[in-house]
């Protein structure tokens, strides 16, 4: 069972993460905390001080992006161009029931997958995905006559909490429960492992919260999410 610690760290999971179990990742320092740019834009911060943002202006160069959900945002000047804002619901799976998986035929992507990944993110925005995200955790998807038409995987963690994301399905392929069915197979797996899944989604996002809900999921928490561009 995740202790209270660790529930703890999840409010604040960017961080939390990049100080931990992804800080050989991590770029930045005491006051800031990033992805490489090919494997996320996502970044962490303490707090929302003024050396937290003259630090997160000294990590992020010009012509670069950043994306901060947790519930530090800082107020960025007028160098910096905001691309999106929103609200990110933060969703916990405690119980250890097994997910009923369903019968389909889910297979281990890897880099060799990569390029078919990043076409099936860019058709369908499920959050962001890069040439290396892949690194962050395992990812399976189905294919239909070679196409890649679903995906799901991993990417923070924060303790013995695995956080599922990646999921995504092809407009075409909707309706057939291989959203549900690629969860199910992440989530056993991370159950199999002693671990704890958890995930964000956009909180305006309701047909897929509910899906969330279904498996097992309930709400944790609800931060704001900021996406920004930084432009001199």
């Amino acid at each position: 069972m995740t202790d209270d610690a660790t529930l703890r760290a999840l409010d604040n999971p960017v961080w939390s993460c990049l100080t931990t179990r992804h800080a050989h990742l991590a770029q930045g320092g005491p006051q800031v905390r990033r992805y490489p740019g090919d494997i996320s834009p996502i970044s962490g911060v303490p707090d929302v001080s003024a050396d937290t943002v003259a630090a997160l202006e000294a990590l992020v160069p010009a012509g670069d992006d950043m994306a901060i959900p947790g519930p530090f945002v800082p107020k960025l000047g007028s160098n910096w161009q905001i691309l999106h804002e929103s609200f990110a619901t933060q969703m916990i799976r405690t119980t250890r029931d097994p997910v009923r998986e369903g019968v389909v035929d889910a297979t281990t992507l890897g880099p060799a997958d990569v390029a078919d990944m990043l076409a099936l993110v860019d058709l369908t925005h499920p959050g962001p995905f890069r040439t290396r995200t892949i690194e962050l955790g395992r990812f399976i998807g189905i294919r239909e006559n070679g196409e890649l038409l679903a995906m799901a995987g991993e990417r923070m963690w924060v303790g013995d909490c695995r956080e599922v994301s990646g999921v995504c399905t092809h407009p075409r392929a909707q309706g057939r429960g291989y959203a549900k069915a690629l969860m199910a197979r992440v989530i056993n797996r991370m159950l199999r492992a002693g671990e704890t899944p958890f995930l964000h989604v956009e909180s305006p996002n309701a047909r897929a919260i509910d899906v969330y809900r279904s498996l097992g999921f309930v709400k944790r928490a609800e931060f704001p999410l900021l996406y920004a561009k930084r432009i001199a």
